[in-house]
């Protein structure tokens, strides 16, 4: 596995597979403002990246993030840094045609948390959690969080988790839809990249309709949610990766997806 290592972040490739780490163990990958821009780059560029299909983000260390780095205090100037460095890289990860996986062990607090939970899928270890103290400093949790709990939560649970700041233990991330799967501590980044492999001899055409659709129809009503996916799969449809399935399927193998 061919590893870019930049110091605050290493990019790491494995076939059709980007581990992207966040390198900076000693603040528990608190995001500064370094940080931010390299891991900005690092998902344009994966994004561009035609042989990359499945994107991880993990932390190094003992956790997943520990959000913005307040040692470089939170100035007034905020809106505009949560408007035009955090909401790019946020919305590059949740609009991109790749699948973007957290791997998440220990904590991922603050925009940490609205980091991993913009992502597409994600898989935990059982001892971490999600950890929305914003309650504590006199904030709310920005970055997205709120859409991504009240999604899951409803309003009720969502209001209580953001006003008590407490921890999402992983059993209840698990429960609300917040992740995709528990792993021992030990083994969850090997179970992550093991499903992106898998995941990535998947339709990429198909698996980035999906995720455009998901994206739009929570809008939508019943109807119009119909003729989202009727024009999605229209050119799905028209598609090799199309013809070669229902050629697989006729002969009971196993399609081989080139994303054309």
């Amino acid at each position: 596995m061919a590893v870019n290592d930049n110091g605050v972040l290493a990019i790491a490739k494995s076939g059709p597979v980007a581990l992207v780490t966040l390198n900076r163990p000693e603040v528990l990958n608190a995001l500064n403002f370094e940080l931010r821009q390299k891991l900005r780059e690092a998902v344009t560029s994966i994004n561009a990246d035609a042989a990359i299909r499945v994107a991880i983000i993990k932390g190094a260390g003992s956790g997943f993030c520990s959000g913005a780095d307040l040692s470089q205090g939170v100035g007034q100037s905020v809106c505009d840094e949560l408007e035009t460095q955090y909401k790019p890289l946020l919305m590059d990860i949740a609009l991109s045609d790749k699948l973007w996986m957290a791997s998440m062990h220990g904590t991922a607090a603050g925009i940490g948390g609205s980091l991993a939970m913009a992502c597409d899928l994600a898989v935990m270890a059982e001892n971490a959690n999600i950890y929305l103290a914003f309650a504590a400093i006199g904030l709310i949790p920005d970055g997205g969080a709120t859409w991504h709990l009240l999604k899951a939560m409803g309003h009720k649970r969502a209001l209580q988790t953001i006003i008590e700041g407490r921890k999402i233990p992983a059993s209840q991330c698990l429960e609300f839809g917040l992740v995709n799967r528990l792993a021992s501590p030990s083994s969850v980044h090997e179970a992550a990249l093991r499903w992106a492999h898998e995941l990535a001899r998947g339709a990429p055409l198909a698996q980035a309709a999906a995720k455009r659709a998901l994206r739009h129809i929570g809008r939508m009503r019943l109807q119009d949610a119909i003729t989202l996916e009727a024009k999605l799969q229209q050119k799905l449809v028209e598609t090799e990766d199309h013809s070669n399935g229902v050629e697989a399927f006729l002969a009971k193998r196993k399609p081989e997806f080139k994303g054309r």
